[in-house]
């Protein structure tokens, strides 16, 4: 089992920044890639960003330029530093973490950006 929790969600204005945490724990040793999702309301959850254990990343196209994914393995932590935030920014990101298929999920935190 992965346990993984989410901070640093917030109010913010279009144009600002905010920088997620992702504390892992458990059986962390097997993770691959971790991830960020989000999910706005009345849409799907979508893919904002992954890395692997190798420090590999990928992007939403919408997020390219403005969000950057990064991982801490001595520490177990995952971030997602967020510049230029727009309102259409605004949902629920949750943290991912994929063990061989094995797909581990946060509770997510609540970023809102105002216009």
């Amino acid at each position: 089992q992965v346990q993984l929790v989410e901070s640093g969600g917030g109010l913010v204005q279009a144009g600002g920044s905010l920088r997620l945490s992702c504390a892992a724990s458990g059986r962390i040793f097997s993770i691959n890639s971790m991830g960020w999702y989000r999910q706005a309301p009345g849409k799907q959850r979508e893919l904002v960003a992954v890395i692997t254990s190798g420090g590999s990343t990928n992007y939403a196209d919408s997020v390219k330029g403005r969000f950057t994914i990064s991982r801490d393995n001595a520490k177990n932590m995952m971030y997602l530093q967020m510049n230029s935030l727009k309102p259409e920014d605004t949902a629920v990101y949750y943290c991912n973490a994929d063990d061989h298929r094995v797909y581990y999920w946060g509770k997510g935190t609540l970023v809102t950006v105002s216009s």
